[in-house]
């Protein structure tokens, strides 16, 4: 598991998404969620909320950013947060987003021990309650069942 963040100053079954053509301005607005990917969304803002946080609210948007980022992990075959950047950039841009963070893990079986790993985890519990309002989630399998997971926040 990895967790990654940026900051800009203040001055289901497989996710199924539309429109089939996205480009690198394009603000994706559907994305059907999965069961676990709902479970993990729901388990994050439970623990927010039990320690005073205000909830997230679910972005689309990030989702498939998050689809993509699994995407690309599982070409690569290796859990990273290569491209954080951009995809951070992407976000800040498009959905004037002041402050980004991502949490990565590989091969949890449920969403209860995807969220535990990374509540006990420093850094991935940092991007769980850090200063964020929105969140997306995407959960892939490869070929061989292995789950990748990408939970990306944002501060709109």
């Amino acid at each position: 598991m990895n967790a990654c963040s940026t900051d800009q100053d203040d001055k289901e079954t497989e996710a199924v998404v539309t429109p089939e053509v996205v480009t690198p301005e394009t603000v994706v607005t559907t994305y059907n969620y999965s069961e676990i990917e709902s479970e993990i969304l729901k388990l994050i803002n439970e623990h927010r909320v039990s320690i005073g946080l205000s909830v997230l609210k679910v972005n689309n948007h990030i989702s498939y950013k998050s689809l993509e980022h699994n995407k690309y992990m599982i070409q690569k075959n290796d859990m990273n947060h290569d491209n954080f950047s951009s995809r951070s950039e992407n976000i800040m841009r498009l959905l004037n987003a002041k402050k980004v963070g991502e949490n990565v893990a590989l091969k949890y079986k449920t969403a209860a021990d995807v969220v535990k790993g990374w509540l006990d985890s420093p850094g991935h519990k940092e991007n769980i309650e850090g200063d964020f309002t929105h969140f997306g989630i995407a959960v892939t399998s490869d070929a061989s069942g292995n789950k990748y997971f990408t939970n990306i926040f944002a501060k709109i």
